[in-house]
């Protein structure tokens, strides 16, 4: 059929319906100005007998456009082309900044020798996670559903529940338990459950600079309080915000330091949440793969005035890719939390939850973590020998080594430099909110170093920083931060 500057070829050997071809051919005439605003269309009864097709596949046809707002029914006058929206002319000199782009080098990248926060990328138990993820999907797609749960999957909070009992000492409910995609995640329903805008919050110093920017955006004047060899100074927090509404904690393996906190430290943490009404928010850094000695339990299970928020993830010993990450809420909150869940960060991905209950069920998470402690364990030996021959370094706890810069030293200009040889070591000085105290380092994450890159890897380092040095003196490795207030 051929009408105006269109003509309309119906292909019955072609597996496409009918009706899509007849729409795709006039959807291309009208994007293309061949059929201008306004122009009628055939009748359904006209097309359908020029094209030797049914009058309801033409009805179809037209509807599509419609649907896509490319026509119009005009009553009485027929079918006609809409006009074109007016659209503004895109301005090629904006230009918006990405997100978090002073601290992370990009997204959607292959990490780099010693980039923190990814787990090794070559011993994620591929197989086993593909036939959890099969076998949920294949079992949900066929599973009657109703409305989702807020919180989450029932199976997986019930087995995180379980988990947490034996590995980390937390006596809780699933009930308790609220599902969330990352640690960040975690953080933002924790700070919307509380409304404590417009409060303080203490914040260990240095401390996770995404954290901080966290309470900054949720309202909330983070407050830099000390750490030292103990973690956390409780004392130096109650002398400079004694009515803080929040303390955000790495009690198990302080983030940089690697410091844990000691028991007469959370005892005193835990009576002043309790004497003051505040609110302990745990971020549980990586204390399932403390590489020294053995974990402490976490702080929510040491305490008796439920006053901890505790926050885990997935995401750092299996894979961020995974988006699984969960908040345990003290009793008292958990209707809150559930409400704040329901209405504003409800759960996802229903699939991924089940795979990862199956995963935990069967045992196969408890051996991954044995597996990755004793081959991260292998990597930061292998590296800390490898720098000690120039360096004399030491290791520290986590699965990171902090490498000492001189002062002055600007660490995250440097850190920029070295991304073009190939790795990735994050600045120190950023996780310091009290500029007078921050100390130029590396951080040199372990989990992402093997044989076939390690060698490569020191060298861009040694070049690059120890001209950077010059005549400055040694580089420092220390396995902790000795701060004072």
């Amino acid at each position: 059929m051929t009408f105006s500057r269109v003509s309309i070829v119906i292909d019955r050997s072609r597996p496409v319906p009918i009706a899509e071809q007849i729409s795709s051919t006039l959807r291309s005439a009208i994007i293309e100005g061949r059929l201008e605003p306004g122009a009628r269309l055939p009748s359904w009864l006209d097309m359908a007998t020029q094209l030797g097709v049914a009058r309801g596949t033409v009805k179809v046809a037209y509807e599509t456009l419609a649907d896509e707002a490319l026509v119009f029914s005009a009553g009485a006058a027929g079918t006609r082309v809409a006009e074109k929206p007016a659209c503004a002319p895109i301005r090629s000199e904006i230009s918006i900044p990405r997100p978090l782009q002073d601290i992370e080098r990009g997204f959607n990248l292959p990490p780099l020798p010693f980039q923190m926060g990814v787990p090794a990328q070559d011993a994620f138990p591929a197989k086993i996670w593909a036939r959890m993820r099969t076998r949920a999907v294949r079992d949900y797609a066929t599973a009657p559903v109703g409305p989702l749960d807020p919180r989450g999957h029932p199976e997986l909070r019930a087995q995180i529940a379980s988990y947490l009992a034996i590995s980390r000492g937390i006596r809780c409910v699933p009930d308790q338990i609220f599902l969330t995609n990352s640690y960040r995640n975690g953080l933002a329903l924790a700070l919307l459950t509380l409304q404590a805008h417009g409060r303080t919050a203490w914040m260990e110093d240095p401390g996770y600079p995404m954290a901080r920017k966290g309470l900054e955006l949720s309202g909330l004047q983070p407050v830099p309080v000390p750490v030292d060899g103990e973690g956390l100074q409780v004392a130096r927090g109650v002398a400079l915000a004694p009515d803080a509404a929040v303390a955000v904690v790495t009690p198990g393996q302080q983030a940089p330091t690697g410091v844990a906190m000691s028991p007469a430290r959370r005892r005193e943490l835990l009576a002043w949440a309790a004497r003051e009404d505040g609110w302990i928010i745990e971020d549980d850094y990586l204390s399932e793969l403390k590489l020294s000695g053995r974990a402490l339990p976490a702080l929510a299970g040491e305490d008796p005035f439920g006053r901890v928020i505790h926050i885990g993830t997935f995401g750092k010993t299996l894979s961020p890719t995974l988006g699984v990450g969960f908040v345990v809420s003290p009793v008292s909150l958990a209707p809150r939390f559930g409400e704040t869940a329901a209405f504003l960060t409800p759960s996802f991905n229903v699939t991924t939850q089940l795979a990862l209950a199956s995963f935990l069920a069967d045992g196969h998470y408890l051996r991954h973590l044995r597996h990755m402690k004793s081959l991260y364990r292998e990597r930061r030996d292998a590296l800390r020998a490898h720098l000690g021959c120039d360096f004399g370094v030491e290791a520290m706890s986590g699965l990171a080594i902090l490498m000492r810069l001189p002062d002055g030293t600007d660490d995250v200009a440097l850190a920029r430099r070295v991304l073009e040889l190939g790795i990735a070591p994050f600045p120190l000085t950023p996780w310091y909110i009290d500029e007078r105290r921050a100390a130029p380092g590396f951080l040199l994450g372990v989990t992402n170093i093997r044989k076939g890159n390690l060698e490569k890897a020191c060298e861009a380092l040694r070049s690059l920083v120890g001209r950077q040095m010059g005549e400055a003196g040694h580089l420092r490795i220390s396995q902790k931060i000795v701060v004072s207030a």
